[in-house]
């Protein structure tokens, strides 16, 4: 019963781009709490990257719990994965950046699973053009 509701759950949101979009803001957002060997900027430089991955955090949340909006979410997570890029230790050292253009890319690109409409019958009568200058058949 859980695992079913679960299923149904994740069918139902793009859930990959958005966990994926949550994976890049977490490293993003973790490199400059790194310690001073790890990290290739210092300072008010490290601000950037913690709100670029608050930011792309809560765009995959977004993704996941308000599934129209997927499209924007997605645009704006590859953005700012590529602008972290440049702005924050190399995006992650390129690991957040590629998780976040990859996890927008998955988002943008979802679409709701449609249910198979009934087949209308078939009709015996010929179907009827109307020709608006008037000509007859």
């Amino acid at each position: 019963m859980l695992l079913s509701r679960w299923r149904r759950w994740r069918r139902g949101r793009p859930f990959w781009g958005g966990l994926c979009a949550i994976l890049a803001g977490a490293e993003i957002c973790a490199l400059p709490l790194a310690p001073l060997k790890i990290m290739l900027q210092q300072g008010v430089a490290g601000i950037p990257s913690v709100l670029m991955g608050i930011v792309m955090i809560v765009l995959g949340l977004t993704a996941w719990f308000s599934p129209p909006q997927r499209a924007l979410a997605g645009v704006l997570t590859t953005l700012i994965a590529t602008a972290a890029l440049v702005l924050s230790n190399l995006g992650g050292f390129l690991i957040g950046t590629l998780l976040g253009i990859l996890g927008g890319g998955l988002m943008f690109a979802w679409q709701p699973y449609a249910a198979a409409r009934p087949c209308a019958p078939p009709t015996s009568a010929p179907p009827q053009h109307h020709d608006p200058q008037g000509a007859q058949p």
